[in-house]
């Protein structure tokens, strides 16, 4: 596999997407790394790519224990996003590790969250998920309750909010599709004209290997693309 080809391939797409999207906005590259080796982490660090998501605490963790990893990690030469969903028990392993933790869905967790940072006297980037397609199978906050759900995380003073993410339902219905990113860009744009302290729409993370250019078109400036960069999954 040319991981050099596929990052090429993968730029030219996000360009492509951007010249079809009504929305003057960069889009910032996630490289889902999880199950792939941290040897192909390294690779795309070489080739440019600072921004890698992990989906389990455990699997982070271990690959940002490597010493080459650690190292850039203190020089600011990449970031890792935790994009999974998190167990406040893992809290602990992540919270001052990570550029930003994409899935924030339930106080419980913005609780423990604050709490770690408060003794640290540090402030943790969280997004929002918000599950947009009300699938049973995927975390995040219901999409009505968003703005309600902000509204309470602004008594913890130790979380900064930078925007919000959804995973799409897997679906080849570019309708469907189109119509739950629109609605997206809806409830993104709408928080941003509220001007709330410790909020900053920053980031609207949606649109994965199989959708990301129509995610692109209807407003996303932050991808979380995996196979289109690193081939298939390692479940071994």
């Amino acid at each position: 596999m040319n991981l050099e080809e596929n990052l090429k391939k993968l730029y030219e797409d996000i360009e492509l997407a951007k010249d079809h999207s009504n929305f003057c906005r960069d889009v910032k590259l996630i490289a889902v790394s999880k199950t792939h080796p941290v040897e192909m982490i390294k690779e795309f660090n070489k080739l440019g790519v600072t921004d890698f998501g992990e989906n389990k605490v455990q699997e982070l963790v271990s690959k940002i224990e490597d010493k080459e990893i650690e190292n850039k990690l203190k020089n600011n030469k990449i970031n890792f996003h935790l994009i999974g969903n998190l167990q406040t028990n893992k809290v602990k392993y992540i919270y001052d590790k990570v550029e930003l933790i994409q899935s924030l869905d339930r106080i419980k967790l913005a609780k423990e969250i604050d709490k770690r940072a408060a003794r640290d006297n540090i402030k943790v980037d969280c997004l929002v998920q918000i599950n947009i397609g009300n699938e049973a199978t995927k975390s995040g906050i219901k999409y009505e309750d968003t703005e309600d759900f902000i509204y309470e995380l602004l008594d913890y003073k130790n979380i900064n909010i930078k925007g919000l993410m959804a995973i799409a339902p897997n679906s080849p219905d570019e309708t469907l599709l189109r119509k739950l990113f629109e609605k997206m860009n809806i409830m993104f744009e709408n928080i941003s004209s509220k001007n709330y302290v410790g909020v900053e729409m920053k980031y609207l993370s949606m649109g994965m290997s199989h959708d990301f250019k129509l995610a692109i078109e209807e407003g996303a400036n932050m991808i979380r693309v995996g196979s289109k960069l690193f081939g298939n999954r390692n479940y071994n």
